[in-house]
């Protein structure tokens, strides 16, 4: 029993990880940004939510850790001049978004709230929206801010606010998911039928 679900685990997690790195092949770079529109935080929202906290966690770092060796991963690029660039601070935040999200997306399943189908999705959202889209400007700004010696004000306007609508669409898009396949959950999160959130 322990093999098999180490082996599901171990499966999942790959498959997760492919997925960041097939949604952070979509870039759209923005004339007045270094920071490119992509797909890479509704990854990491998906990964959070169907693999649980220390799996979503390992699912990005396992790219990002690939991705500094060299390793093309990340809108083809790679390296460790890369991952400490402009946008470092926004990759930081990734795996703690993920495990923010699997964390608070176990509480949510398990609880007696999912009862109430309006209310799940709403709390969804919000963790989504929040910890997959808002907490990656807690680290990507600053970090921004450091590397391009801009105020925070000119750090905020090239490097979060463009950007809010289009991260609220993918919050949207990753809680409609999460609800469609919410029985799968039971399947990929790790010890789901122990009511386990990690």
């Amino acid at each position: 029993m322990n093999s098999s679900r180490s082996i599901r685990n171990l499966v999942f997690t790959a498959l997760f990880a492919a997925l960041f790195v097939a949604l952070s092949a979509v870039k759209i770079p923005l004339s007045f940004s270094s920071v490119p529109i992509t797909l890479q935080n509704l990854a990491v929202m998906l990964a959070g939510a169907f693999l649980g906290a220390r799996l979503g966690f390992a699912s990005i770092t396992i790219i990002l850790l690939l991705a500094a060796t060299g390793l093309p991963l990340l809108h083809g690029q790679g390296g460790l001049a890369y991952m400490t660039g402009t946008t470092g601070g926004f990759l930081l935040a990734f795996p703690l978004e993920a495990l923010a999200i699997g964390y608070l997306v176990g509480k949510i399943i398990n609880s007696r709230i999912t009862s109430n189908r309006i209310a799940t999705i709403i709390l969804l959202f919000l963790v989504f929206e929040v910890f997959g889209s808002l907490a990656s400007y807690v680290l990507g700004v600053p970090w921004m801010m450091h590397k391009l010696d801009f105020t925070f004000a000119k750090a905020m306007s090239v490097g979060c606010y463009p950007f809010l609508p289009l991260d609220a669409v993918k919050a949207v898009v990753a809680t409609a998911i999460t609800m469609s396949l919410m029985p799968f959950l039971s399947i990929s999160r790790p010890q789901a039928s122990r009511q386990q959130s990690l």
